[in-house]
C-alpha cells in the first residue's frame, strides 16, 4: 500500500492553518484563573482542529507540530523546549482522537462525539504530563503541581471546550470555502 501523498494545495492549506494557530496564540491569550495566571487560553486549536477535521489525523498532527515548533521560537519563546512538549501533548492529543473519530463518523453527531472525545483525550493526557514534565522542566516540586492539578484540569477543558465549540460553528463555514 503507497502512502496517500499530499497535494501542493493541500500544503498550502496545511501551512496557512500552522500560520493562524501562531498568530491566534500571538493575539488572543487570556488568563482563566487568578490563581494560576499562566494558564492561559489561546483559540491556537481551532485551525489544528479544522485541519485534522479536513485533511484527517496525520495532517491535523502535521499543524500541530508545526505551529508548536514556530511557537515555541518566537511568540512562546520563554517557555522553550517545555512550552513546546506541552502543546504538541495537549494539541496533538486533541486533534488525535478526535481527528480519528470523526473520520469514521462523519455526521453532525460524529462531530460533537468528536470533539467530546478530544476534550476529554486534552484534559486526560495533561494529567500526568503536568505531574511528570512540569517537575522536570521547571523545577516545580510535585507536590506543587498536584495542589494546582484541579485548576489544570478545569483549564484543559474549559481551552478545549471553547476550542471545539469554535471549530463546531466555524468548520462547515470554512471547509466549504477550501473546497
Amino acid at each position: 500500500m503507497t502512502p496517500k501523498v499530499w497535494s501542493i494545495r493541500t500544503l498550502v492549506i496545511l501551512a496557512i492553518f500552522s500560520a493562524l494557530a501562531v498568530v491566534l496564540v500571538y493575539i488572543i491569550h487570556v488568563p482563566i484563573f487568578p490563581a494560576v495566571p499562566f494558564l492561559e487560553y489561546d483559540p491556537a486549536d481551532v485551525p489544528i482542529l479544522m485541519a485534522g477535521f479536513l485533511f484527517g489525523p496525520l495532517p491535523g498532527l502535521t499543524v500541530t507540530l508545526t505551529a508548536a515548533v514556530v511557537q515555541a521560537f518566537t511568540v512562546s519563546a520563554q517557555n522553550g523546549l517545555y512550552g513546546l512538549i506541552m502543546h504538541l501533548l495537549a494539541s496533538g492529543a486533541l486533534v488525535a482522537s478526535s481527528s480519528l473519530y470523526y473520520r469514521r463518523h462523519r455526521t453532525l453527531k460524529g462531530a460533537v462525539g468528536a470533539l467530546l472525545l478530544g476534550c476529554l483525550s486534552m484534559t486526560v493526557i495533561m494529567i500526568p504530563a503536568n505531574l511528570f514534565v512540569t517537575p522536570y522542566f521547571m523545577g516545580a516540586p510535585v507536590q506543587m503541581v498536584i495542589d494546582v492539578l484541579p485548576f489544570i484540569i478545569l483549564f484543559n477543558l474549559i481551552k478545549s471546550a471553547g476550542n471545539s465549540l469554535l471549530t463546531f460553528f466555524l468548520y462547515k463555514r470554512v471547509g466549504g470555502l477550501l473546497k
